[in-house]
């Protein structure tokens, strides 16, 4: 049956008063998180990850999934409004949507990114049921030496793709997750690695710990560092967009829905690459290129579109490699295994229908988005008069409590206040998170697919180089570390001016 029609009828299926309710409470929280400076989607999925644990699978995931989506989308606000982007993924937003704000168009700035993103979740959803079942079925190819090299390609495309200005500070973040990933017992013969003895460290350190310390405590205290911000008091009188105001960048929506969701699906890269690169093309595209940075409608419309396809486009690895397309995306991940979801190639074999109840959830957080986006815009605008005197307190405290729910372990504390000193130093240093994050999670399929690997070979590399699939990520891998270095690129730039 196509694909488009399954997807019909799981939309169709999920039209119940129960879903929809939690569809739209966990979405109107996820614009909350996103929409206050300092939390971020990855915090929203893994606090909330946390309280989900006696949820009947489908319902504690559909939650998780709109609360990502809704993080995302309320991140646009604080950028439109204070200049502030309220996650990375809404830096783009902000280039144009303050500007429109300066100008006393907040409100119609928030109705253009309220519109771009459903349409551009619409996109991102589409391509995930059309793309994933593909995907899955080219990963039923992969054995050892594949998931081997995704998981290092992986790593040095997110490391090279988040830190533009410093490659190298991207590769470092990466493989510093990479052996952070090896402590405690490993996954074959459960030896134990870099625990000197401590049993707690026998354990290994907990992947939603790990990210609630360097998304939360971390963001705790960046923004106490930070000065405090002024509250908007007023968006203007328009909210809601004019038709022909969207109708004439339908062109820019279609690209950007496919750049940001095609961003997406790159290992680590996730939201934030997304809206660059659409917002990017845009401005390549554009004949009011002028406009740009000053308050452009098609701008703003480019970067949220973008953002919000990667959303779906993130979910496709997740799925079908079981391999995270950005860091909210590794946190559904994980909780997706909590709930005894099994994604990964097989995926399409043992719940082929699952890929496409997951667009139906993408599909309703859109609508929902849309309907609290333009209805909550005035309203929403008190949830900025809260005082971050008051709220990170509450946030150290979920912090900390979601950290220990996840095992009941007080060393988990422990290692979220570490993670969160981590994150902070890293940032200070200009030192992306991203891949430190992807590191963690693809550490534990690097190790025992490497070492499952050389089982078979019989202790040879050969297999990792001359297998179709393993060579050509060896091939793209070297390439990214190659066009990192700073003479390679200027040599290959003097041979394309030299004369022919």
């Amino acid at each position: 049956m196509d694909p488009l029609i399954h997807l019909v009828q799981a939309v169709a299926q999920m039209a119940t008063p129960g879903a929809l309710f939690n569809v739209f409470w966990a979405t109107l929280l996820g614009m909350t998180v996103g929409m206050l400076p300092g939390l971020t989607a990855t915090l929203g999925i893994a606090l909330l990850t946390t309280l989900t644990f006696q949820m009947d699978a489908g319902d504690a995931i559909l939650i998780l999934i709109c609360m990502y989506v809704g993080a995302i989308y309320g991140g646009g606000r604080t950028a439109i409004l204070l200049n502030i982007p309220g996650t990375p993924a809404n830096a783009a937003s902000a280039l144009d949507g303050f500007p429109l704000a300066r100008q006393g168009k907040a409100g119609e700035a928030m109705g253009i990114a309220t519109v771009g993103s459903f349409f551009g979740g619409l996109v991102g959803l589409a391509l995930l049921a059309l793309l994933a079942p593909q995907l899955a079925e080219f990963g039923l190819r992969f054995q050892s030496y594949e998931f081997f090299w995704l998981a290092v390609f992986g790593v040095v495309i997110s490391g090279r793709l988040t830190a533009a200005g410093d490659p190298l500070k991207g590769l470092i973040s990466g493989f510093l997750g990479l052996f952070l990933a090896q402590v405690g017992q490993e996954g074959i013969h459960a030896y134990q690695r870099f625990s000197y003895g401590s049993v707690d460290l026998a354990g290994g350190f907990g992947l939603l710990p790990a990210l609630v310390g360097a998304f939360g405590f971390a963001e705790v205290l960046n923004v106490m560092k930070q000065p405090a911000y002024q509250t908007v008091r007023d968006v203007g009188d328009r909210v809601a967009p004019r038709v022909r105001d969207v109708a004439r960048h339908w062109w820019a929506i279609l690209r950007s829905g496919i750049l940001g969701t095609t961003m997406g699906i790159i290992p680590g890269v996730g939201e934030d690459m997304g809206a660059w690169v659409s917002y990017a093309a845009a401005r390549r595209a554009s004949k009011r290129k002028d406009l740009f940075g000053r308050g452009s409608r098609e701008g703003l419309i480019a970067a949220e579109t973008g953002n919000n396809a990667a959303v779906p486009g993130a979910i496709i690895p997740v799925l079908t490699l079981a391999v995270p397309g950005s860091a909210p995306a590794a946190v559904l991940l994980a909780a997706m295994f909590i709930h005894g979801v099994r994604p990964g190639p097989l995926i399409m074999i043992e719940t082929p229908s699952f890929v496409f109840e997951v667009a139906a959830m993408l599909f309703w957080a859109s609508v929902a988005i849309l309907i609290l986006g333009l209805l909550l815009t005035r309203p929403m605008l008190f949830v900025l008069r809260v005082r971050r005197e008051y709220l990170m307190p509450v946030i150290f405290t979920l912090c900390v409590v979601g950290a220990f729910a996840i095992a009941g372990r007080v060393f988990d504390i422990w290692v979220m206040l570490g993670f969160g000193l981590l994150g902070f130093a890293l940032r200070e240093m200009k030192y992306p998170m991203a891949p430190l994050v992807l590191g963690i999670v693809l550490g534990d399929i690097l190790d025992k697919n490497f070492r499952r690997g050389m089982v078979l070979s019989d202790g040879s590399v050969e297999p990792f180089l001359t297998r179709p699939i393993s060579a050509g990520f060896a091939v793209l891998t070297l390439i990214a570390i190659l066009w990192g270095v700073p003479q390679v690129r200027h040599a290959i730039a003097r041979l394309k001016r030299r004369p022919s």
